[in-house]
């Protein structure tokens, strides 16, 4: 089976709020580490964290750079950087903006399923633009599982949409439905199906 080793999501417009509803559902021992693209505010705090840690059991931090990824954690890009994934580290990263956007979804996706191939999760939430549609193709293109929201859920359906229209994903579920998905597939045992209902 596939033993996922690390869950990456990304959004843009509304994404504080997708965000909030999965990390309300996900357990304190959710161990597998989740690292988050949200399209931020180029410049000054904006107390992302802070917001969505009153919804989680899990701790959530920016990320630092060469910051090593744990289990138990959430992780989220800070403004203005991209991250990406280098093995079991998290770097961080001042190139160009990728579809308007830095921190980028596609960067983050890309380079996790570079390190993790079949053993990523990949997420692709709310948004208003098509950022993580060519990272989404990356994951499943290794083997990745793939999760896209349904865009009739979503405040703003065009970045799952343009998501749809480059990859099929494993599944397209409600925000409600996602949460507890997640927790279905890293909490499968090792030695049972490929952990894929």
């Amino acid at each position: 089976m596939a033993n996922y080793s690390l869950v990456v999501i990304g959004c843009s417009w509304g994404g504080f709020h997708s965000l909030r509803e999965i990390f309300n559902v996900l357990p304190g021992d959710f161990a597998v580490p989740i690292v988050v693209a949200q399209h931020r505010l180029a410049q000054g705090p904006d107390g992302l964290h802070t917001s969505l840690q009153s919804a989680s059991r899990i701790p959530i931090a920016d990320v630092m750079d060469k910051e090593p990824l744990l289990g138990g954690a959430i992780y989220l890009a800070p403004s203005d950087y991209h991250t990406i994934v280098e093995g079991k580290y998290l770097a961080l990263s001042t190139e160009e903006v990728v579809q308007f956007a830095r921190p980028s979804i596609d960067v983050l996706f890309e380079s996790a399923a570079n390190s993790y191939g079949n053993t990523l999760i990949a997420v692709i939430l709310t948004g208003a633009n098509e950022d993580g549609a060519e990272g989404l193709r990356r994951v499943k293109e290794l083997g990745g599982y793939t999760i896209v929201q349904d865009p009739k859920s979503a405040i703003r359906r065009e970045m799952p949409e343009a998501a749809l229209a480059k990859v099929r994903p494993d599944r397209v579920l409600t925000i409600e439905q996602i949460g507890p998905h997640l927790v279905e597939l890293c909490s499968s045992k090792v030695g049972g199906d490929d952990g894929r209902p």
